[in-house]
């Protein structure tokens, strides 16, 4: 099969497209051919991709761990889904990925491809929904009514957490650059901030929730404009330094997890309307080194996705 690999760790320099096996299939896995896989920004420098879950290096590796595609083979100890099925998902950062015309992947990570969505939508649709779905309500506990605070609104987990959250009942806030205040504001959002012309703390205050996936200053920043009881729930980074306990706030870093029940309920929304993918380009598995260099320019919109196959 056709695949990208990385012999070595590095970043975009060490991408390339050649031949690869067909992966073998574990207990409980399903041979997916991918129609169309998402990208990442900065997989090519997570741990996890160059090694297992022991530490052992599997070099070559294959990035990309979102697909849509359709089940080719299962293995035994699979169930919930059968040869043919279109589906979506979201697969271990511990094994070779996406970007391959094959992939080996736990059936439990996938789910039935949303109905009103092409394969190149759906395949921008599972880290981003998921980790939006978990920062605003496993951790962050959103409730409707509360105020949200989402930076990088136009980004490929923002854009979708501006939907989510405004289907909750939220009041939505979100941060982007001018070009994409129109996109949030039609995506949901109350009120948008042009994080380049306007301080968002000087304009916003009693936020119950921020959602952040920059970090840095931007994060420091976002710590007084929480109400006290309030929550900043991190993406960006590895780890989150605590407010002090004066201020009555906290934070928490995640990393994201694959939820077939989840992923079942976010396709339920995109099919009656309420969530729609923001994919902000599409390019040809065989220039992957393309893919990964845009996904690190500024004001990007949306998710990068590889078209694997028709």
């Amino acid at each position: 099969m056709k695949a990208i690999r990385l012999h070595a760790k590095g970043g975009v320099e060490q991408i390339v497209y050649e031949e690869a096996p067909v992966p073998d299939l574990l207990e409980g896995d399903a041979l997916v051919r991918v129609l169309a896989s998402g990208i990442t920004a900065n997989e090519l420098n997570w741990e996890p991709t160059y090694v297992d879950e022991k530490g052992n290096s599997r070099l070559p590796a294959i990035p990309g761990h979102e697909l849509c595609g359709i089940v080719e083979k299962i293995s035994h100890g699979t169930t919930g889904i059968a040869v043919g099925d279109h589906v979506y998902g979201l697969t271990s950062f511990f094994r070779n990925g996406t970007a391959a015309e094959y992939v080996a992947v736990e059936a439990r990570s996938l789910a039935p491809q949303p109905l009103t969505l092409n394969a190149v939508q759906a395949a921008s649709i599972p880290l981003a929904a998921l980790t939006a779905w978990q920062a605003l309500f496993e951790h962050g506990g959103l409730l409707p009514g509360q105020k949200v605070l989402i930076h990088g609104a136009a980004g490929g987990v923002g854009s979708l957490a501006v939907q989510i959250a405004r289907w909750r009942g939220a009041n939505v806030i979100g941060t982007s650059d001018a070009e994409s205040i129109d996109l949030v504001k039609s995506l949901g959002a109350h009120q948008v901030i042009n994080y380049r012309s306007e301080q968002f703390e000087k304009v916003v205050s009693e936020v119950d929730l921020v959602l952040d996936s920059i970090g840095g200053e931007t994060q420091d920043r976002s710590w007084q404009v929480l109400k006290r009881g309030g929550i900043l729930v991190s993406i960006a980074g590895e780890s989150i330094k605590q407010p002090p306990a004066a201020w009555g706030v906290r934070g928490i870093f995640f990393i994201v997890k694959s939820n077939r029940l989840q992923l079942m309920e976010i396709a339920r929304l995109i099919d009656r309307g309420h969530l729609s993918p923001v994919v902000g380009a599409i390019i040809p598995l065989a220039e992957a080194r393309k893919a990964f260099e845009k996904i690190y320019q500024p004001g990007k919109k949306g998710k990068i996705v590889l078209q694997v196959s028709e």
